[in-house]
């Protein structure tokens, strides 16, 4: 009986979550022939502002880059 649970950030279409759904009961079903009646998916969408990566939360990447990139010149002496 797999229990297979996943974290993914959220902003998924209720389309795109019910083709995730489908595609992990068919990698149980091939990879340890797992009967779909007793396979279990749970999929926890995480909020961009919960989930960072080097110390930058999904939010704040998405935020940089809609942010046009300005250039900083600093003079030597």
């Amino acid at each position: 009986m797999p229990l297979i649970e996943v974290s993914i950030a959220r902003g998924r279409s209720p389309e795109q979550l019910r083709s995730l759904i489908n595609e992990l009961h068919l990698a149980a079903e091939k990879a340890v022939g797992a009967v779909p009646e007793n396979t279990t998916v749970i999929i926890r969408e995480i909020e961009h502002e919960h989930w960072s990566r080097g110390n930058q939360t999904i939010a704040e990447r998405n935020q940089a880059a809609t942010q046009p990139a300005t250039a900083t010149n600093h003079a030597q002496a």
